[in-house]
């Protein structure tokens, strides 16, 4: 029979690396029913014996202030949990024992078979920490394993010790008031309990305990809040004040043998210099995404491009090959390309969490980023967001609060993502003059920058509105414990980055290849019409390269008006025409759906070119000569051109996005309202800046 273990601690415990130095890649990833809260499960063997390993989320005690902390304590407190543990094991930081020892001492008694494994031992002597181990596991009345996790160092030991037998704790640390000692006994008769600190437990949470059993609450609505909030902190009081009487016959405490630390810390959270230090560390980490990422993207586009070919070569020529290759491959192509973007992402926040550098970056900014309704923590997604938002909306993970991390996941498509570039090119190369201002600054890039800054404050705007609208029990809290600088565990590191890849492939992959089918059908076929003009070219039998490759071009862009997307685009006319825009940029709307930067090389098929993402020239050209054949002037001038720029800037245009959304937040009402919300916002923008404008142009 299988054993099955939690993981319990603090934040900055190492609880992750522990996870990590158990299972290695025997690991589960997924999410508790309900909710945003990542449930992880590992095995590992020890002999013949198989241990199951439930890495909870992290909490400072069994009083929940957070969505992560309360699934904890709810699997703790639930008998039937399918999750509920036979042993527990704590995670604690042994150079700051004292905090995380006040969970422990819950975790003891609420009766369970417990293992107190001593984190980071390495570090404890630098810090000028000795520590007794086996005069404070005698003290506790449970076994204590000293561990280093990042060296690998008491993993073995911590797995043999879970073959022994690991009794019942017989101390009780903490004892029930007695003026409440009645009520608990009968709460322990009610709901058949056999440990009296759990049933005070369900005597002081009423409400997380209704949402374990959904019933007779009422049995449990005794104590009032203030009442509640008395007894929690004599509790806590009396807890602290133990381990303080324990922790002086096994825990001395010399000065630190060095202070370098303190002297790193003064920089990187210095009011000036830790936002300088910060700013660069992103600049590597969007040059990481945005630049070498491009070489394996590249790679991963020829190779399904070859493997595209191959298949078109050796299977015949129907409905079902073109599914294959246009649908089916291009749609794997979309989620796999995404690949080197994600593993460099959570590369770098893994060396960041590992290092500790992570707390020192929530620290300088959380103050900041509250009056926006955020967490420090949303700095780091938003402005990956310029790369991509697809990883940048998975590294939202490490904000602990739900409310945060919802209005971070909401706002970081606003922020202008490389896929813009292209789009932002054409139109800037088309209505901008290229003039030079002090010597330095070019016109045409101060405008793409501007369209940076716009995403940058439309986000924050946005994100005062969201921290109205969006409800949520938890409130704000600022809890921060700075942890010790340390080396990263290099497979903690590829553990985190296989896990977030296997992860983003095969759940947001499977939306991304479906609504990949999808555009493929719209844009490739059309009923009769489309039918007639597929038969009508006879291009293959023009001998002349040139006019050759002239009839095919033609070709393609009368089958893209015929088809169901043009007629789409045609349809689209009128709901798009106050922005300006006509039924070939409606194509390109829909068409550009599967990926923003597919809008420069539909408009490349409508006007017949070729290679236009290489050559933006022959395109701007085109569309420059284009007249309207109302009025017989330009059809796309300034007012149209800003227009486009700024839809583009707020509209959700990317089907990847959707399913990260999707994936991240668990639920379609949040995926449905940030497409409603971004298209409504571009369509107003972009609605009245051409009016606006088509005046004066």
């Amino acid at each position: 029979m299988t054993k099955k273990i939690a993981l319990v601690g603090n934040p900055n415990s190492g609880k992750t690396s522990v996870f990590n130095a158990l299972t290695g890649l025997n690991q589960k990833v997924g999410n508790y029913a309900g909710v945003t809260v990542e449930r992880k499960t590992g095995t590992f063997k020890v002999g013949n014996e198989i241990f199951t390993v439930i890495d909870l989320p992290g909490a400072y005690s069994l009083y929940p202030k957070s969505e992560d902390e309360r699934i904890a304590c709810q699997i703790l407190y639930n008998l039937n949990h399918e999750d509920h543990p036979d042993t527990v094991i704590v995670i604690a930081d042994a150079t700051n024992l004292k905090r995380h020892l006040l969970l422990c001492t819950q975790i003891i008694d609420l009766g369970f078979p417990t293992l107190l494994a001593l984190n980071m031992m390495d570090l404890a002597p630098a810090q000028g920490i000795e520590l007794n181990t086996t005069e404070l596991s005698s003290r506790l009345g449970i076994p204590v394993i000293p561990i280093s996790a990042l060296k690998n160092q008491g993993i073995e030991e911590l797995k043999q010790s879970l073959t022994k037998p690991i009794p019942f704790p017989e101390r009780k640390i903490f004892s029930i008031p007695k003026e409440l000692e009645p009520k608990t006994e009968q709460v322990k008769q009610d709901y058949n309990l056999s440990n009296a600190y759990l049933a005070f437990q369900y005597l002081m949470q009423p409400n997380h305990i209704d949402e374990v059993y959904k019933t007779d609450k009422e049995k449990l609505l005794s104590l009032t809040n203030e009442q509640q909030i008395t007894i929690l902190g004599k509790e806590t009081l009396a807890r602290l004040q133990w381990i303080d009487e324990q922790l002086r016959f096994c825990l001395k405490q010399n000065p630190p043998k060095t202070t370098l630390e303190q002297k790193v810390d003064k920089i990187l959270t210095h009011k000036i210099w830790g936002y300088i230090v910060f700013l660069f560390i992103l600049f590597v980490i969007f040059q990481a995404i945005f630049t070498w990422a491009e070489y394996p993207m590249n790679a991963i586009e020829k190779g399904f491009e070859w493997i595209n070919e191959q298949l078109t070569v050796l299977l015949p020529q129907s409905i079902f090959t073109e599914i294959l290759t246009d649908g089916i491959i291009a749609g794997l192509a979309g989620v796999v390309i995404f690949v080197p973007q994600i593993a460099f992402l959570f590369f770098f926040m893994a060396l960041l969490e590992d290092t500790g550098y992570m707390a020192r970056v929530v620290f300088l900014l959380d103050k900041i980023m509250r009056k926006f309704g955020l967490s420090g923590k949303s700095v780091v997604p938003m402005l990956g967001g310029m790369a991509c938002a697809v990883p940048s909306i998975m590294a939202t993970r490490t904000i602990e609060n739900p409310k945060e991390r919802l209005i971070t996941i909401l706002i970081t498509p606003l922020m202008s993502c490389s896929a813009r570039i292209p789009v932002y090119t054409l139109i800037i190369g088309l209505f901008v003059p290229s003039k030079v201002f002090l010597g330095i600054f070019n016109s045409r890039g101060l405008v793409m920058m501007g369209m940076y800054v716009l995403g940058v404050l439309t986000s924050l705007l946005v994100a005062i509105l969201l921290k109205k609208l969006v409800k949520y029990d938890e409130k704000g809290f600022f809890l921060m414990e700075m942890p010790l600088y340390r080396m990263p565990r290099w497979k903690n590191v590829l553990i985190t980055i296989w896990i977030q890849v296997k992860t983003f492939v095969w759940d947001a992959g499977k939306i991304i290849v479906a609504i990949s089918i999808v555009l493929w059908f719209l844009a490739n076929h059309g009923g009769s019409s489309f039918q007639a003009v597929k038969n009508q070219f006879k291009c293959e039998q023009i001998e002349n390269e040139t006019l050759k490759k002239q009839c095919e071009q033609t070709h393609k862009k009368q089958l893209l008006e015929n088809s169901y997307a043009g007629k789409a685009g045609k349809l689209l006319e009128p709901l798009i025409a106050p922005m300006g825009l006509d039924w070939k940029m409606g194509i390109a709307l829909i068409t550009s759906f599967a990926a923003r930067e597919v809008f420069v090389g539909t408009m490349a098929t409508i006007y017949s070119l070729e290679n236009t993402e290489d050559n933006l020239t022959d395109l701007q050209v085109a569309m420059q000569k284009e007249i309207n054949p109302v009025t017989q002037k330009p059809q796309y001038n300034l007012a149209n051109g800003i227009s486009l720029m700024l839809y583009y800037a707020f509209a959700m245009q990317c089907m990847s996005t959707l399913a990260a959304i999707k994936k991240e937040t668990r639920s379609w009402k949040w995926t449905l309202f940030s497409l409603l919300y971004m298209m409504g916002l571009a369509y107003i923008v972009a609605t009245a800046a051409y009016q606006i404008m088509r005046g004066y142009v």
